[in-house]
């Protein structure tokens, strides 16, 4: 096992290579995860409201979570066999569409998968082997997931985000990405500094600007990341939020009174200030310096 170690430290092209085919299946799970963790929840919640009700419990269900049932074809239930699971390839293999039935394959699922790997390797290229890089993945990995849940599903489940915002200030304890004072502080600050706009265009407006999800989101990346980058992440996601938001008003005929997800602008923010916040930092500094 040492002998991998040590290659994998000494040769960063491998590693990335690795680090690119293992999470090409870490986002065909990532797939199951978006798919199943909100209704998983909402199963949840629908049992707990029947016995706070104290009404008649639903009839019993199959076993439905992570994972199992197998995967099958929404269509035609036929149970995905092994070779045709393999990231990217068994899509294109299979044209995009069902072997049993035909149906077409949504693109998402391939998608999703090379977005995983190529954020992995980008990942294991900025970082190195250690373990700032092993916890930067597992970031990455959950924020891919995040995201998608929140398009889907305008959603930031709590079981994701506060297990990841107790992880940060964990790591901040062995100075991973950050000290532990710029953790705690960080934690507080992003929670607030969202939850204040909130209260403030409420006030004004009468109407909610963004969820709880996502105050919870950037408070967990102040806890990762501590409490100067902050702003940095706020004024990245707020570009990219406004710039996509006005285009899909202005090309699409987006509705305007159909809110738009706010979580996958401040986790691509986020992501961004954990691979070259440093440098994005300096930058902006020296161009105010100007």
């Amino acid at each position: 096992m040492q002998p991998i170690l040590d290659l994998l430290q000494e040769s960063p092209t491998l590693l990335i290579s690795l680090t690119f085919i293992f999470s090409l299946m870490v986002g065909s799970f990532l797939n199951v995860v978006i798919y199943r963790l909100p209704i998983m929840m909402n199963r949840n919640w629908r049992k707990e409201c029947l016995e706070y009700l104290e009404l008649a419990p639903d009839p019993e269900q199959e076993t439905f979570n992570l994972f199992l049932p197998h995967s099958s074809c929404p269509h035609c239930n036929t149970q995905i066999l092994p070779q045709q699971n393999i990231p990217v390839l068994s899509y294109l293999f299979l044209k995009g569409a069902c072997a049993h039935c035909g149906t077409p394959i949504s693109p998402r699922y391939p998608l999703i998968e090379a977005l995983t790997a190529i954020c992995s390797a980008m990942v294991a290229w900025q970082f190195g082997y250690g373990v700032d890089m092993c916890f930067a993945l597992l970031l990455t990995w959950c924020l891919i997931a995040l995201s998608f849940i929140d398009i889907d599903h305008q959603l930031l489940p709590d079981s994701m985000t506060l297990p990841l915002l107790w992880l940060g200030i964990f790591l901040s304890l062995f100075d991973v990405f950050t000290d532990t004072d710029a953790s705690i502080i960080g934690a507080i600050a992003g929670y607030l500094s969202l939850w204040s706009v909130y209260m403030g265009f409420k006030l004004l407006t009468g109407k909610e600007g963004m969820g709880f999800g996502d105050f919870k989101l950037l408070a967990m990346f102040g806890a990762w990341l501590g409490w100067h980058y902050i702003v940095l992440i706020i004024l990245l996601s707020s570009l990219v939020g406004a710039t996509i938001g006005i285009s899909m008003v202005l090309l699409t005929q987006h509705d305007r009174n159909i809110p738009i997800p706010y979580g996958p602008y401040l986790a691509a923010a986020g992501w961004l200030a954990l691979l070259w916040g440093e440098q994005i930092n300096n930058y902006y500094l020296d161009f105010l310096a100007l």
